[in-house]
């Protein structure tokens, strides 16, 4: 296990910031998950903690140890890598004890590492086949066992399941979890997968045009987000124009909503307010304590149902119902009905608010 630090990272390619001043530390033992859309700098990250790409400024830190000018061969780091990379004229268990042969490892403490690794991973009993006999899953599993075999302080891991469809992909993430933790191994791990990243991680690092927006727990960054942006990308939200109120309550065209005011944000003359669909009640006609809407229609998405409302003022709200409470209202397109935001469910941002923090 190792201690990860970032002070000041920064990675330009010509006119592009890839990495733009990232300051984090990854605790021992931790699984962190940077999560971000194509091109947001999180796999540029990945890359210079593996000593692949070099950084043009800033300090990188395992166990208080600088590495930014260590080779990739001097850190201790093990990388699966998103195309796995695996050697197709060996075998899983030549492929597991490559970079234990190159090392000049005896064969005696290959085979039994190998042997280690393919019980952890699974694998035992495929250890003579060759990649293009494996299914895709399998396939994943040796490239971890790979990255595992020379027992390192930091596993890296860029979109691993990225190619396996959304059942394998549940079932191995919990996979690559038991192992990390069995392991106690210090993890990063890369995926554009929101739902991936709130599953698999310790703390999720969201980021954007190449700088960190947000670091947290998954269910803290999910509850809590740091800026409209990070709301918006982490899971569904509804977004209304309003304007701050005090008192912890914003007026939008409909009426006035409950709703938190971090920051300067009670202050300002128009604000964003943002609600997820979970925490939007609906009832089959509007009262004195709701607003009102007409149901345009809906989804069935087993055990929810998400409508779609359109409320008095014109914007829309998107609603998840549980299925059994769906049922049980009988609603059709073209009902009147009434909403209300559950407590604390609605939170409002700055207009174009989006700006990144350094996070420790």
């Amino acid at each position: 296990m190792a201690k990860l630090t970032f002070r000041g990272v920064t990675k330009r390619f010509g006119n592009v910031t890839a990495v733009d001043d990232v300051s984090m530390d990854i605790a021992s033992g931790e699984f962190v998950t940077l999560v971000g859309a194509s091109g947001c700098g999180k796999t540029t990250l990945l890359r210079i903690i593996a000593g692949f790409t070099k950084p043009d400024s800033g300090e990188l830190a395992i166990d208080g140890r600088r590495v930014e000018g260590l080779p990739p061969s001097k850190r201790e780091v093990g990388f699966v890598f998103q195309s796995y990379a695996l050697f197709p004229t060996q075998t899983v268990a030549q492929n597991i004890g490559f970079s234990l042969s190159i090392r000049r490892r005896g064969k005696a403490e290959i085979e039994k590492r190998v042997a280690e690794l393919c019980v952890l991973t699974q694998l035992g009993g495929l250890e003579d086949r060759y990649p293009h006999e494996l299914s895709g899953g399998q396939q994943q599993r040796v490239a971890l066992a790979r990255a595992l075999a020379p027992d390192p302080a930091i596993l890296l891991l860029d979109e691993p399941l990225s190619a396996l469809d959304a059942k394998i992909r549940a079932h191995l993430r919990a996979e690559i979890r038991a192992v990390v933790d069995r392991l106690g191994i210090t993890t990063v791990y890369v995926t554009h997968d929101q739902e991936e990243a709130l599953s698999i991680s310790d703390r999720v690092a969201v980021m954007e045009a190449g700088r960190v927006l947000q670091v947290g727990r998954p269910m803290e960054v999910y509850l809590e987000p740091a800026s409209l942006f990070v709301a918006d990308f982490i899971g569904t939200s509804n977004h209304l124009d309003g304007k701050p109120k005090g008192n912890g309550t914003v007026q939008i065209d409909s009426g006035v909503l409950p709703a938190r005011l971090p920051g300067t944000v009670a202050a300002l003359e128009r604000c964003v307010v943002c609600i997820r669909p979970e925490h939007v009640d609906l009832f089959t006609a509007d009262t004195d304590d709701t607003l009102g809407g007409r149901l345009l229609s809906h989804s069935f998405l087993g055990p929810s149902v998400r409508a779609r409302v359109a409320i008095d003022g014109g914007a829309e709200l998107e609603v998840d119902i549980a299925t059994a409470d769906w049922l049980a209202k009988g609603l059709k397109a073209g009902d009147e009905v009434g909403w209300r935001v559950r407590p604390g469910g609605a939170v409002a941002f700055p207009v174009d608010n989006g700006d990144a923090t350094d996070a420790q």
